[in-house]
């Protein structure tokens, strides 16, 4: 069982047992792994949302994660939710295919690998780029993100 927090309640705007990845919608390198994630899950188990987005600060705010500062990505479900490391985890293991295998890396102290993300995402605009305003998902895309849904 990967490491997750616990809130005392279910999260908002989900149905029960539904995923969310929130990231953040205005970097390169998070746009880039959200298009990972659409392409590589063809079981549609996670869904999307930006950090940025009022689903997303509603998300955030219920986890009680920054709402300014965007420096993780996470991924929530039910009363659960993982952060930096944990979250890359807890999404490749959703993922079909040969994809979980890279849960072997969790052989590393969570302290470095929590360490080595940090110096990624503190450093994801210079190193990758950001967009001026958030992404929108294409047309054949819309349903895999949390803001579509009715």
């Amino acid at each position: 069982m990967l490491a997750s927090l616990i809130r005392p309640s279910p999260a908002p705007l989900l149905a029960p047992g539904e995923t969310v990845l929130l990231f953040d919608g205005v970097c390169r390198l998070c746009n880039g792994w959200a298009r990972f994630v659409i392409r590589h899950d063809r079981h549609l188990r996670i869904r999307l949302a930006t950090v940025q987005s009022a689903q997303g600060q509603a998300l955030l705010a219920w986890a009680g994660l920054p709402v300014t500062a965007f420096d993780t990505m996470a991924v929530i479900r039910d009363r659960h939710y993982w952060v930096r490391s944990e979250a890359f985890f807890e999404v490749v293991r959703q993922l079909p295919g040969a994809w979980p295998l890279l849960r072997v890396l969790r052989l590393c102290p969570r302290r470095l690998r929590d360490w080595l993300y940090d110096r990624v995402a503190l450093n994801r605009y210079r190193l990758f780029g950001r967009y001026d305003q958030c992404l929108l998902p294409s047309p054949d895309h819309r349903h895999r993100f949390l803001e579509e849904q009715p």
